[in-house]
């Protein structure tokens, strides 16, 4: 199964400066529109999508919304896809946080990062990370033996970029490294030995979804999902 992961658009608190968290009424902005209505020809060519997954924030079910008219799937809110709680760091401006002395260590050991009457980022990891593979089982599950389905959740930055760090198979500790701005698309395909990351902050034209290796490609190599030795042959994305 492959699963897109989409940013929500850019949103009135990411241009002001404020960390909104979990904020209520944070929307997005007329950029952060548009980015919205742009995901439907993003993802165009995309087909077998099975469902839309989606943090319960406003701006992300603003972001899903165009995609969710044009496609007619299921949409799915799931908490665990929700924004960090950032605890009494809520609405406060990045400006004043930068002085606090656990700034630092968000930025270099956020494992051990937790926010003051919130969470802390390992927890955070922890029930995304949960929350992407088990729907990524369900639905492969019901796609079939044989079938491969596409999916997409629509969630934050820093919930991506730990979902991103697990699937390669880096410590949290790296995941400051990763870069998903508004409206990205970042594609992971979880194959029956690892995950696969294909594309991270794609904030381009029309994307193409990877499938799996077929069948003869697979038989090459010592597994069915083996990595194959000297580098990819080049599989036929989806059209």
């Amino acid at each position: 199964m492959t699963v897109i992961l989409v940013r929500h658009g850019r949103s009135t608190a990411n241009t002001s400066g404020v960390l909104a968290g979990r904020s209520e009424g944070v929307q997005l902005d007329e950029k952060g529109a548009e980015q919205a209505a742009g995901l439907v020809e993003r993802l165009a060519g995309v087909t077998d999508l099975a469902a839309i997954v989606r943090s319960p924030l406003l701006r992300c079910a603003q972001t899903v919304a165009p995609l969710v008219d044009a496609v007619h799937v299921d949409e799915i809110v799931d908490d665990r896809l929700a924004e960090v709680d950032y605890g009494e760091w809520t609405g406060k401006t990045i400006k004043e946080l930068v002085s606090e002395p656990l700034w630092r260590t968000v930025q270099q050991h956020p494992s051990a990062a937790v926010f003051p009457g919130g969470e802390g980022l390992a927890a955070v990891q922890t029930r995304a990370v949960a929350a992407i593979r088990e729907y990524d089982r369900k639905f492969s599950a019901a796609a079939g033996e044989g079938r491969d389905a596409v999916w997409i959740a629509c969630s934050h930055g820093d919930v991506i970029k730990s979902v991103v760090a697990d699937a390669m198979g880096c410590h949290l500790d790296s995941f400051q490294r990763v870069v998903v701005d508004p409206a990205s698309i970042t594609v992971i395909r979880y194959g029956e030995t690892r995950p696969y990351v294909h594309t991270v902050n794609n904030t381009g034209h029309r994307l193409t979804v990877p499938r799996p290796p077929p069948a003869k490609e697979a038989q090459a190599t010592a597994g069915t999902d083996d990595a194959v030795v000297g580098g990819s042959t080049g599989t036929e994305p989806q059209p």
